[in-house]
């Protein structure tokens, strides 16, 4: 055998492929048995390779692991494919149909023309293979171009792994940028980090200096501006200041303020980026969202140009028709919502929970439906979505889906060019949109539909880019009802009495209850402690006082991810809780953590291909440790991930606070410690306590 388990870490092996136990063709993850040494020993080799075929021959650096059902195994950081060196090897690779045009004969009669040296003559001087019987000029262009193609790929995963960049993003890379991957590479090896997940700013860098791009080159200054604008919308941001984004730059690539500033008139000069004078300062936007912000104000102003879908009716007796239909009286805000609604192209409804919003949503749509107006409902997300349906009893869908997402092209298929068809449009959950989605669904509606946006302004404000509620609201461009009143039966909830308490700014009722209720303070000091608290009312007082079940009905939530309240270490331990090893469960080890059958996890990305999205919770319902491979269950659908894509999920027993927004579970335990002060925030608050 090449190398053993017991030999220290980085170790080679070489050999022919026996056999392709595994292959995923989207990412690229082999399993291999490559035959090695002289006698051709039987060796599992597990790592990235695109296309493998039996005959091929195969080049390895990595390390022996003892795999817990499979015993020893090597994994291949880098796995490349490399020309056969003897005459035999050359025959076998030949006959093994690796090349199209060449069978078993035919190989034979090519090595013993030229040999070892087939492979040169291949490279350099191919026209030298008609001397071959039975090779004619058609055959030699099939020939030629199948080992062009594999020597693309070969050359490009020596070139990669050179440079540092093996596995599958090696493999992602081909799929991007097929056999002119190097030239693109070398031209801009930052587009990398914009093309290929998994590449960051800071490889593509690294790789820039390898290639020998000077660190004050204006490529680098260029590519370290979209980088840090970018970074800055994830966190919310729509522009930034442009002396703050100059030193931001500055600090990142460590060169000189007045290269990053030629870099960014370049930038603007280009169009890739788009500057923008407000009040006493110069803003600075990626172009695209500059396009967002810019479309989403113009799609409102069309919207409210164009002719009202009830142009005549008498809001007053329609209020009292539908309250005779509902059996119910609408209190004066109420009423004056579903009139204003009815009056207005495009309505903002914002207030807390206990409200009445869903009262006034289902009048609205009643009258809506008795006028005949096609009515059409969406949310940002799957689960507010699935309660929006709940809620009207009719079908609400994603934007996404709404919007027929493309996810090869990422493109939306409905647009102004082939907008939507309805007459009134109701978006719950809107202040978990950002600027690009809200562009997205406002540029399809029809001029002549109206737009009902519903949401809670008080909560956190979307993930992405801009406060798109809040804005909206504070423009007075909108017309806004605020609904502050909380009714009588909601208002026996301590838990929305204590939502609102929060979000005037007051400390709510702490007091440990007389009875039964559904909102308590359990108080604890020292991190370790507050951990203990956390299992136990998981595991066992919830559980036992309101028959919940504990690893589907109760959900952690705390400010960060980090430290010891934070989601990381949480979720280890109440994964040793809930859903402990055992002998007859599946479970994937990675350098973050275990997955196991049975985890609740959580979708960290969207991902089109599969329909799953950011935030999206499921169950762990299959378990490959083979293949690394496993299915999770989102609400009864299945979904399968391959060892690529599970650095998509993570454990969900414990979530950030921003990522529980848009959901309800029937119990939430809130982490609220003095190690987090520094985000205890009233919005934060307030989120975590309306789940």
């Amino acid at each position: 055998m090449a190398s053993t388990p017991a030999e220290a870490a980085a170790q080679r092996v070489k050999g022919t492929i026996q056999r392709v136990t595994f292959h995923n063709a989207e990412n690229g993850f082999t399993v291999l048995q490559v035959g090695v040494g002289p006698t051709e020993e039987s060796i599992p080799v597990v790592g990235y390779l695109f296309a493998p075929r039996v005959g091929e021959h195969v080049e390895a650096a990595g390390r022996w692991e003892t795999d817990r059902r499979h015993g020893p195994q090597f994994r291949a950081d880098h796995l490349r494919s490399v020309p056969p060196a003897s005459e035999e090897a050359v025959l076998k690779y030949l006959s093994s149909g690796q090349i199209r045009g060449v069978g078993p004969h035919m190989a034979e009669m090519l090595v013993q023309t030229f040999g070892r040296d087939l492979f040169d003559v291949l490279d350099k001087e191919p026209r030298r293979l008609l001397k071959v019987r039975g090779l004619g000029k058609k055959r030699l262009a099939m020939i030629t171009e199948s080992w062009s193609q594999q020597r693309s790929v070969r050359d490009l995963m020596v070139f990669l792994q050179d440079h540092g960049i093996g596995g599958e993003r090696a493999v992602r890379i081909y799929k991007q940028y097929g056999a002119d991957a190097i030239t693109h590479i070398k031209q801009d090896p930052y587009r990398l980090a914009a093309d290929i997940r998994g590449i960051g700013f800071g490889l593509a860098d690294e790789l820039a200096s390898r290639l020998g791009i000077d660190r004050q080159s204006p490529l680098r200054a260029r590519a370290g501006l979209t980088h840090v604008l970018s970074e800055l919308t994830a966190d919310g941001h729509c522009a930034y200041p442009e002396e703050q984004l100059v030193s931001r730059t500055g600090e990142l690539l460590q060169i000189d303020q007045s290269i990053i500033r030629g870099a960014l008139r370049d930038e603007i000069a280009r169009e890739a980026l788009v500057a923008e004078q407000l009040e006493q300062e110069r803003w600075v936007y990626l172009a695209a969202l500059h396009r967002a912000e810019v479309g989403l104000a113009g799609n409102l102003r069309r919207l409210l140009a164009g002719p009202h879908p009830l142009p005549d009716i008498k809001t007053q007796a329609a209020v009292e028709w539908v309250q005779k239909k509902v059996r119910l009286t609408l209190a004066d805000r109420q009423r004056q919502a579903v009139m204003e609604a009815l009056r207005n192209k495009v309505l903002i409804i914002t207030g807390g929970p206990g409200v009445g919003k869903t009262t006034i949503l289902n009048c609205i749509l009643r009258i809506a439906a008795a006028k005949d107006l096609e009515c059409v409902l969406c949310a940002p997300t799957g689960r507010a979505a699935k309660r929006m349906s709940a809620a009207t009893g009719l079908e609400a869908r994603t934007v996404h889906r709404l919007l027929e997402f493309e996810p090869h092209g990422g493109q939306f298929q409905r647009d102004e060019h082939r907008p939507l068809k309805g007459d009134l449009f109701v978006v719950d959950e809107v202040s978990m949109m950002d600027v690009p989605l809200c562009h997205a669904l406002l540029r399809a509606i029809p001029g002549d539909a109206a737009v009902l946006l519903v949401g809670d302004v008080d909560q956190l404000p979307s993930v992405g880019p801009g406060t798109v509620l809040a804005d909206l609201i504070r423009s007075g461009a909108i017309h806004t009802v605020r609904l502050k009143e909380v009714f009588r039966q909601a208002a026996e909830s301590a838990i929305i009495r204590a939502a609102h308490e929060v979000n005037r700014g007051r400390v709510p009722d702490l007091k440990p209850p007389g009875g039964l209720r559904d909102f308590y303070f359990v108080r604890a000091d020292e991190p370790e402690a507050v951990v203990g608290r956390i299992i136990r009312l998981v595991r066992e007082r919830i559980p036992e006082r309101f028959g919940l079940d504990p690893r589907t009905d109760i959900q952690v939530i705390t400010p960060m991810n980090r430290g010891p309240l934070g989601t990381e270490h949480l979720n280890r331990v109440l994964q040793e809780v809930l859903n402990p090893a055992g002998p007859a469960k599946g479970e994937l080890t990675r350098p973050s953590g275990t997955f196991r059958l049975g985890d609740r996890v959580m979708q960290t990305e969207n991902d089109y291909d599969k329909e799953v999205f950011n935030g999206d919770m499921g169950t762990i319902v299959r378990v490959d440790a083979e293949q690394r491979e496993l299915t999770v269950s989102f609400d009864g659908r299945p979904v399968a991930y391959g060892s690529a894509d599970l650095e998509q999920l993570v454990l969900a027993y414990a979530v950030t606070i921003h990522k529980s927004q848009g959901s309800e579970y029937p119990a939430v335990v809130v982490v609220a410690h003095t190690q987090h002060y520094h985000m205890l925030q009233r919005n934060l608050l307030y989120t975590a306590i309306t789940r």
